[in-house]
């Protein structure tokens, strides 16, 4: 009898699997909706692997604790958090890890929260083969939800920043060989390097968008981060939304010395770990959002259609055709 290994099936199949024994959309959005009497709640779980997600080589410990924060709070933001709670830390490392490197661990961590809110509330810890850092966030759910299946047709894509940094970031930092014809400039460097070891969030989101909103009964948004890389972000909303995204490849923002090339098209929409969000609004509130904040930029619209991303005025014709990162 065959077996199903995961590496076989893939994260987005195992996820789809264990969603079975979950209530119906729980696994819609990486955070958890709960209701309580007074705030609602919204909770998240990431966790950073070492040799998967990080290495002493590429990263310090004090970096690893700025993004295991990072990544679980742009999950919050992205689902409309308004105040920032805590974090819970599971901890795994071996017997022989040196002490310096699990304070410098949560010295960054701490540094986070003082820059993003919340603090350590607690967690536990084991021994294993490989560090690993599972932290739950928690947070307070805003005015407005942002959810990955409230995306309708006819509605306009946005996103609120650059992506592929962060991936040059990793490239540079582990020492991967370029071609003779590509030149980085320092800026193109530096920019990269911060969003790799230390990447900002759009903590001010919620507050744009319900600035922007040109009637009060818009309760609900369609919205998620590109933390498994652009495409995926928009395949993800396409997906949970039911809708065809349709991105003018030449309005999407870039650095404006990444270099050109079916390659970089690549690194730049399957990179991940850039947190910046893609969401989508109708159009007045679109306009109102775009007038006000000029880092906003729109890419495109969803129509009715089958769940899909197609790219127009886009010169790799097989762009669409590549994998995002799977854990498995």
């Amino acid at each position: 009898m065959h077996k199903e290994l995961l590496e076989d099936i893939g994260e987005k199949e195992l996820i789809k699997r264990l969603a079975g024994f979950m209530p119906k959309n729980q696994v819609s959005d990486d955070c958890a909706y709960i209701k309580a009497k007074n705030k609602n709640l919204l909770i998240n779980t990431d966790s950073l692997v070492e040799n998967i997600h990080f290495n002493d080589d590429t990263i310090s410990a004090l970096d690893v604790g700025w993004k295991a924060v990072a990544c679980n709070v742009s999950d919050l933001i992205s689902s409309g958090c308004s105040k920032i709670i805590g974090v819970n830390i599971g901890l795994i490392v071996p017997s022989k890890t040196d002490w310096i490197w699990i304070k410098d661990l949560y010295t960054g961590i701490n540094l986070a929260l003082d820059h993003f809110g919340g603090l350590i509330l607690g967690g536990d810890c084991s021994v294993g083969k490989e560090k690993v850092i599972s932290m739950t966030a928690i947070g307070t759910q805003g005015e407005i939800k942002l959810r990955r299946n409230s995306c309708k047709p006819k509605e306009i894509i946005l996103t609120t920043g650059i992506h592929g940094l962060s991936k040059l970031g990793l490239m540079i930092k582990s020492k991967t060989f370029f071609d003779s014809d590509i030149a980085l400039t320092q800026s193109l460097i530096n920019s990269s390097l911060q969003q790799f070891c230390k990447p900002k969030l759009k903590t001010q989101f919620l507050k744009k968008i319900l600035k922007a909103r040109p009637n009060k009964c818009f309760k609900e948004i369609g919205c998620t981060d590109s933390s498994d890389g652009l495409f995926q972000a928009l395949l993800d909303l396409a997906t949970e939304s039911n809708c065809k995204a349709i991105i003018d490849y030449s309005k999407v923002p870039k650095h404006k010395n990444w270099p050109k090339g079916n390659k970089w098209d690549e690194y730049y929409c399957f990179g991940g770990e850039d947190y910046e969000l893609v969401f989508s609004l109708p159009r007045k509130w679109a306009d109102n959002l775009l007038s006000a904040d000029k880092t906003i930029t729109e890419i495109g619209f969803f129509l009715e259609g089958k769940a899909s991303v197609e790219f127009k005025n886009c010169n790799n014709k097989n762009l669409c055709q590549n994998k995002s990162f799977s854990h498995f």
